[in-house]
């Protein structure tokens, strides 16, 4: 990346990764936005967040990417919505969230965005409409909890570990038809503060922190679930364990920016790309 930064939100449109936010090494919060373009393995800066955020929470819809809530340099939670112009590198502020909150996960159904749990709270879980610009409030997450990270398999929501006050490793999913939230088969690492996304139907999880059993504190494990038969695999390690990391899609492969080596603050530069195995499909 352009600089080392942590607890940043990520999304993709087309063959560009969108990195927004975050902490910079020294500790202070940046509006920063820079953008990826994997075709041709570059990075560049665009039009800052109208505010500093660290903790957001990002996603894309067309050609649009939205962030949503995270904390503020004085650590209060934001409830802002912006919405970034792809082509026109401009900013725009949408309607709030009802549930000021940083730390939650997002996930994209058609042009609805859910966003659940994060700090305070733990238990919101909310849906924004980038058609009418209005949120609504939905069924609240089983589990409070924040640092979480999930995806969308089959068109249902899947929330995947967080915390506090331990590090968790439950999922449960929430589907639109019904209104309602299940559980899954757990994490195999419970974690938080990790990246998580969905490639032909199975959801990929990675990093995160609260590993006892390093002194770093991060875990290096990647698994994946596959929702046909409810079940984790254990996959091979990330090759820089991080927490405070997002992920984002293009091409069937998992990209990674940022985030932090050490459990806490201890930002870096660091980018990679994790290819799942072409054989794997959970459809």
């Amino acid at each position: 990346m352009l600089e080392a930064r942590q607890e940043v939100c990520v999304a993709a449109v087309g063959a560009r990764i969108f990195v927004a936010g975050g902490f910079r090494a020294n500790g202070s919060t940046t509006a920063a936005l820079d953008a990826y373009d994997t075709a041709a393995d570059r990075w560049s800066p665009l039009a800052p967040l109208p505010e500093a955020l660290n903790h957001c929470t990002a996603a894309a819809v067309g050609s649009r990417v939205f962030v949503l809530g995270g904390a503020r340099a004085n650590g209060s939670a934001s409830g802002s919505t912006f919405e970034y112009d792809v082509d026109a590198n401009a900013w725009s502020v949408r309607a709030p969230m009802p549930t000021p909150r940083a730390a939650a996960m997002a996930a994209v159904i058609g042009t609805r965005i859910y966003v659940a749990g994060g700090t305070p709270g733990g238990r919101g879980f909310e849906v924004y409409d980038t058609a009418t610009d209005s949120w609504q409030r939905l069924a609240p997450v089983p589990t409070g909890r924040d640092h979480v990270a999930g995806g969308v398999l089959g068109g249902r929501v899947y929330a995947a570990g967080g915390r506090p006050p331990n590090t968790l490793a439950v999922m449960e999913v929430f589907d639109p038809a019904t209104g309602a939230w299940s559980a899954a088969a757990p994490m195999p690492t419970g974690r938080s503060g990790h990246a998580a996304a969905a490639v032909r139907g199975c959801l990929y999880a990675m990093g995160g922190e609260g590993n006892a059993a390093l002194a770093s504190g991060v875990f290096p494990q990647v698994e994946v679930y596959d929702p046909r038969v409810n079940r984790w695999e254990s996959l091979p390690p990330m090759s820089s364990p991080r927490h405070g990391i997002g992920a984002a899609v293009v091409g069937d492969r998992i990209w990674v920016p940022g985030g932090a080596t050490v459990q806490g603050f201890g930002a870096v530069a660091t980018h990679e790309v994790f290819t799942p195995p072409a054989e794997r499909s959970c459809f």
